[in-house]
Parts: structure tokens; sequence; C-alpha cells
């Protein structure tokens, strides 16, 4: 490509903020890519659903951790490079095949599906960040980023396309190894011989873009939730108690929105927004820190189907950890990122976190629907409380 050319794809393809624009907003294609990643959670939780046990669990853990890292690079990527520029709108189509193909892999992941697993999210992976690096002359501040990006995707390449050609537990440690080196990466600074790690402060990112998407993704796990309460509703007799489960499930659901969105996600984009390193704060809180947070809801998207589909029984101890850990997880997940985002967490939600353990523990010999509506009423508490106090504060702010 000509000095010209590629100075010309430098002005069209990144961002409007690297040439002093103002705040990004997601746009009509960013959605769109997002629709392959309803489904992969779909996959996700059925698989867990159908498989209750700690392999089962760990199987889903570890497939998500994929999953979860095929979006979130592919988000970085898209708050640096405009998507309405042809070449990045065609990179993220292919993103979108891409991450299809892995989604339709996820139930047969471990077993004949997984060269189509692992083929496909290194394709995704490779593509990206080559794209990346040669969409930025010489002398561009982020050529040096992703010289180390794309050289860490190409080494753990080789580890993923082994394992899927391995049997057994040899292809589940050496997809370990390569998931490791996925996740290291970033922690590391993408550090390499001969060139160090890269400088945080060269990893800026638009704040409020970034932190929408996050929103976005907590919207597209909760609507699970919603999808498994309606679905297996759908399927049976509705009776007082499986009435009740429906807006047990319902409630739970909404709760778990209403403690995301009522105050983490807009203090959070405000901070994001403001901070003088939004790139460290970005990979420890953003990209690290919402994984619990989406792992609780799929958990408990899970707990939901559980609990509409055997409202009156008391279920095994793996149906319980579900019902239980789902929302455990969840503001686990929540505090952590609190923690990362102020250096600070708030006692109400510890508190929550530790009473529906309690909860969990004490009523083993109840039904899933007492259960269940123990820990949704623990949830609206909480939520009731936090709300009343924000309340307060506008108040007082006025």
């Amino acid at each position: 490509m000509s000095t010209t050319g590629r100075r010309r794809l430098d002005k069209v393809a990144l961002r409007l903020r690297e040439q002093g624009g103002g705040e990004q907003r997601t746009t009509n294609l960013e959605l769109f890519f997002d629709l392959v990643y309803v489904f992969a959670v779909t996959q996700l939780s059925h698989l867990l659903l159908h498989d209750l046990t700690w392999t089962g669990a760990a199987k889903t853990g570890f497939l998500l951790l994929v999953v979860w890292w095929a979006w979130i690079n592919t988000t970085w990527m898209v708050n640096w490079f405009d998507p309405d520029w042809v070449g990045v709108r065609m990179v993220l189509m292919f993103c979108m095949l891409a991450s299809l193909g892995m989604a339709i892999a996820i139930p047969d992941a471990f077993g004949d599906r997984a060269l189509l697993f692992a083929g496909s999210y290194v394709a995704l992976q490779l593509t990206r960040d080559l794209f990346c690096l040669v969409s930025m002359r010489r002398g561009n501040s982020g050529r040096e980023t992703f010289i180390r990006v794309t050289a860490w995707a190409a080494i753990a390449a080789v580890p993923w396309i082994v394992g899927a050609l391995l049997d057994g537990e040899a292809r589940t440690l050496v997809w370990i190894f390569a998931l490791t080196l996925d996740y290291l990466g970033p922690a590391v600074r993408y550090w390499l011989p001969g060139r160090g790690a890269f400088d945080m402060q060269e990893w800026s990112i638009e704040g409020g873009h970034f932190a929408e998407r996050f929103q976005l993704f907590i919207i597209i796990a909760l609507g699970e939730s919603i999808v498994a309460t309606g679905a297996t509703a759908s399927e049976l007799t509705i009776d007082g108690s499986r009435a009740a489960a429906v807006i047990v499930a319902f409630i739970g659901s909404a709760a778990l929105w209403w403690l995301y969105f009522d105050e983490v996600a807009v203090r959070s984009q405000r901070m994001l927004q403001g901070h003088e390193q939004r790139g460290r704060l970005g990979r420890d809180a953003f990209t690290y820190l919402h994984i619990p947070i989406v792992a609780g809801i799929i958990v408990a998207a899970v707990g939901d189907d559980l609990l509409i589909g055997h409202p009156r029984e008391v279920l095994s101890t793996a149906a319980r950890l579900c019902i239980v850990g789902g929302p455990v997880l969840y503001l686990l997940g929540q505090l952590g990122f609190r923690y990362a985002m102020i250096a600070n967490v708030t006692r109400k939600r510890v508190a929550a976190t530790v009473a529906i353990v309690v909860w969990g523990i004490a009523a083993q010999s109840l039904s899933v629907l007492a259960l269940a509506g123990g820990i949704v009423a623990i949830l609206v508490v909480l939520l009731v409380s936090e709300t009343r106090n924000r309340l307060r504060e506008d108040l007082k702010l006025t």
C-alpha cells in the first residue's frame, strides 16, 4: 500500500476521538454483531443445564471465558476503529461469522467439533488483530501495541489448533495453556523479548462507548434469563405454583438488572470517562472483572429454568447451587468491579451476599420455589435500600 493510501486508511478508519471528535455511541453494526453472542450465551446456559456436574460447570466456565475473550477483544478494536468505514465493517462481519462458528460448536466443543470451535476462535483473533496492525502506518503510536497483540495471538493460536487435534485430557490441558496465554497478554501488557511491554498511557479508550458496550452485554446475558423463564413455562401446565415460580424468576431477573443499571452502570461510565488511565481501568475493571458478573447471570438463568420446571420439588445439591450460586457470583463480581473502580466495597452488598449463602444453607429441605423466593426477597431488600439512599443523595444535591 502506498504512503498516501495508508495515511488515508488511518484517517477514515480511526475513531473520531483520535481526530478530536466527540463522544462515541454504539452503532447498529455493533448491535448486529452482538446478536451472535445472544445465541452463544443461550448455548452456554443449555450446556450447563444439561450437565449439572462439576465437570459440566468447568467446561461451561472454560467456554464462557473463550467466548468472552472473542467479544471483549473485538469491543476494544471497535472502540479504536470506526465501524462506518467499509474495511472495519467487513472485518466485523467476518468476526461475526467466526463467532457463529464458535457458538454452533459449543455443545460438542470438547468432542467432535473441537476443531470448528478452536479454528473459528483463532481465525477471529488473528484476522481482527492483523487488520488493526496493517491499518496503522509506521510512526503511529498504536502500531507498536498491535505488533505485540498480534504476536501474542499468533503464539496462542498454536496450542489452540494443536489441542483441537488431540483427544480427552490432553486436549483440555493444551487448551487451558492456550487460554492462559490469551488472558495473560493484557496483564503483562503484551510483553515481547526485545520490545518490552507497552505503556498503558498509549492504551486510551473512549470511556462512554466502552462502558456502554459492557452494559449491552449485560442486557444480552439477562435476556437469557427472560428466555429461559418464558420458554420453559410455555411448554408446561401453568398451575398456581408454576405461576408463582414465573413471577419469582422475573422479579429476580429485574432485580439483577436494577442492581447493575440503577447505580453501577451510570457511575462506572462517568468515572471511566473522567479517569486519567482509562486503558488500565478498562482492562482491570471491565475486561477481567465483568466475567463473574456475566457468569452469575448465566448460572441464574439455569436456576430460573430449574425453578419453573420443578417449583414444588426439593432439588439436588447441584440444582440448588445454581439457584444460590448465580446471584452470589453476580454480587461478588460487582463487589470486585467496584473495588477496582474506587478501591471500596459496599457493606450492603457484602451483607446481601452473605445472607443469600446463609439462606441457601438453611433452606436445603425446602422446595425450590421457597429457596428462590427467599433469595429474590434479599435482592429486592438490597435494591430498595440502595435506591432509597441514592434518591436521598440526589435530593441533597438539588
